[in-house]
């Protein structure tokens, strides 16, 4: 549950665009399939993270939204 309100603040938001955009830059400097699988791999943590979303955490019984766990969290 920690981790899933740590990627749900902005600190995991940045963390999860940051190394999307990694992953993406490496895959598609590597040209080869494996590395556009990693640079599709990478849109993932990427895109989440731009629209706030934390995958994770509907798996752990927690909203999808980064905003609706922040409010979540602030009630506690």
């Amino acid at each position: 549950m920690n981790f899933s309100k740590f990627m749900a603040s902005w600190t995991g938001r940045l963390l999860r665009i940051v190394v999307g955009a990694v992953l993406i830059v490496v895959g598609l400097s590597m040209v080869s399939v494996w590395g556009y699988i990693i640079a599709i791999i990478g849109l993932i943590p990427f895109v989440a993270g731009l629209f706030d979303w934390c995958l994770i955490a509907p798996l752990l019984k927690m909203p999808l939204s980064g905003k609706a766990i922040r409010a979540v969290k602030d009630k506690k």
